[in-house]
Parts: C-alpha cells; sequence; structure tokens
C-alpha cells in the first residue's frame, strides 16, 4: 500500500498515517482467505488486496471530512491533523493509487484491465451510494427500502469488489466475476446494519457513542423508528436535521434509549438475521470454497450481534 502512494510532497507521509492507524483490513482478509481457498499463492493476491484497502481507505478520509468526524479509529481523523483540504487531497490521491497498485510483473494485461474496470465500476457505485445516503436526511418521510437501497450501494459493491477480482485472478472472465460476485452486495449490507447498531452499542474508536446521531446521518436505527411510529421518526427526523452543535450528548442518549424501549434496536437486528438466512442464496453461484468463506464470516457477524444485542 505505502510503495502505490508513493510520490512527491507530503501526502504520502500522511496516508502513511492513516493507514498505519489499524482498521479491520476486511476485505484485504477476504481476498487473501478467498485465494488461498481457489489455490492462489499469496504473492498473486497482495497486489489486490492492497487495491481494495487504499481504495476503501481513501472513501474513509473522505467521509470524516464530509461527516465531520473529528476522530477515526481512536485517533484524530486525518483532516483534524492536516486540515480539510490537505484531507481531501490525499483521498484524491488513495482514489487513484490502487490502479498503480495493480501494475506488477505478475498480473497478465488483461487481468490488469479487468481489475481496473471493477474498481471504476464497484467505485462509482459507492460514490452513488454515498450520495443516495446523505440525501436521505433531504426527503420528507424515509421508509425502510430508501435506507436499505443506499446502505446496500454504498457499502456493499467493496466486498463484492475483493470476491470479483479473486475470480478474476483465478481465470474467470469479468463479465463471469463480476455476476458470481453480486451476492456480496448483502454481506456489504449486513456489515452496514451492524455498523450503525455498533455506533451507539459498540467501540468503533469514535469521539463518543451515537456519532451517526451527532452528523443527522438516517441510519437503520431511524428508519426502523420511521417505519414503526412515523410521527415519532419525523420528529426524530427534525431533530437530525438541526445543525450538528445542537444535538447534545442528553438527547443522544435519551434517542438511543428510545431505540431500545421502542423495539427499533430489535426490528434491525431482526433484520440482520433475515439478512444472514438469505446470505447462502444470494451467494450460490460463488464456488463452494467461497460459499463457506462467505458463511464464516457470516456467523462471525451474527456472533457479534449477538453481543451487542446484550449491551
Amino acid at each position: 500500500m505505502l510503495a502505490a502512494v508513493s510520490g512527491p510532497g507530503p501526502l504520502p507521509a500522511m496516508i502513511a498515517e492513516h493507514l498505519g492507524s489499524g482498521g479491520k483490513r476486511v476485505r484485504a482478509r477476504l481476498i487473501q482467505q478467498a485465494g488461498e481457498a481457489l489455490g492462489l499463492e499469496a504473492e498473486r493476491l497482495q497486489p489486490w488486496a492492497a487495491a481494495c484497502e487504499i481504495l476503501h481507505n481513501a472513501t474513509l478520509v473522505h467521509d470524516d471530512v464530509q461527516d465531520g468526524d473529528a476522530m477515526r479509529r481512536g485517533q484524530p481523523a486525518l483532516w483534524v491533523r492536516h486540515g480539510l483540504a490537505q484531507a481531501i487531497n490525499a483521498g484524491d490521491l488513495m482514489l487513484l493509487a490502487p490502479i498503480r497498485a495493480l501494475d506488477v510483473p505478475g498480473y497478465a494485461p488483461i487481468e490488469r484491465w479487468e481489475l481496473t474496470r471493477a474498481l471504476v465500476e464497484r467505485s462509482i457505485l459507492t460514490a452513488c451510494g454515498q450520495s443516495q445516503e446523505q440525501l436521505l436526511i433531504l426527503q420528507p418521510a424515509v421508509n425502510w427500502l430508501d435506507y436499505e437501497q443506499a446502505a446496500r450501494a454504498k457499502t456493499g459493491p467493496f466486498f463484492a469488489l475483493a470476491l470479483e477480482g479473486v475470480l478474476i485472478l483465478a481465470g474467470w472472465s469479468g463479465p463471469a466475476a463480476r455476476r458470481a460476485s453480486e451476492g456480496l452486495l448483502d454481506l456489504g449490507l449486513l456489515f452496514q446494519l451492524a455498523d450503525d447498531i455498533e455506533d451507539l452499542w459498540g467501540q468503533k474508536g469514535r469521539e463518543a457513542p451515537g456519532a451517526d446521531l451527532r452528523e443527522g446521518k438516517v441510519s437503520a436505527l431511524v428508519a426502523a423508528t420511521l417505519d414503526r411510529d412515523p410521527q415519532r421518526g419525523a420528529e426524530l427526523l427534525a431533530w437530525l436535521r438541526l445543525p450538528r452543535p445542537q444535538h447534545t450528548d442528553e438527547q443522544v442518549l435519551a434517542w438511543t434509549d428510545e431505540f431500545v424501549q421502542s423495539g427499533a434496536r430489535d426490528a434491525v437486528l431482526e433484520r440482520c438475521e433475515r439478512c444472514l438466512r438469505d446470505l447462502p442464496k444470494q451467494c450460490a453461484t460463488l464456488p463452494h470454497a467461497l460459499q463457506e468463506l462467505v458463511g464464516g464470516l457470516a456467523a462471525g457477524l451474527s456472533h457479534k450481534l449477538a453481543q451487542l444485542r446484550g449491551h
């Protein structure tokens, strides 16, 4: 990753700080495990894993700028350390660096082309999903389908991208790899649902629990409240639309408690369970070894959700 983001000036060092702050590396690990399951050598997988991780981190840097989140992984966000303008520059560089990461002797020209096309197409979908999510708060009313479409489009493509690239490296054609990996869009939705719950009852390394509420985001908990009690949901939307400084700790805590008492949290957890049940069918076109791998990821997420339910 560091080699791919190298260049003159201060940006490479800024990006190295961000990349060195940690992160789960979920997509990189998924690539390594999927490739091993298909018999690919680690050296062949590493450039693709680096490309996908750089791309994901580019969106995180830009997300923090857009949302005004001052903390990332328990440390000051890149824009806090180096300013908004430089954070945007760093994110821009990381959007382009994945193509450089693929410029390695071990990849045939057709493979580089198919991998690059996959990066571009999935990135476009992710940007569109981010835009959809940000527009939800401006809608007069929001239903569960609106939320789910935005969440799947924002989070799902990079999960699908990881396996799409592995299949290409395993000899699949680009179109076949794309079709087979589409089921991972639902895995992305599942991770987003879990992320929305963890924002309030987990440890995400942000300034304080409830970052989604503070920034006025329509999360899964908000969508569930709107579905269950439209009148109360309308009050919640009106509050979310207030400027961020008006979202006090006491109000965030009050809404957090109401999500539990009203059953909104349980409704999101039930939706997670339905996604878990449907995932094997969505991934049925993947090779059996990759279906097992996705199942293992889902099982780990199910365990995590069970822990969050107890909080």
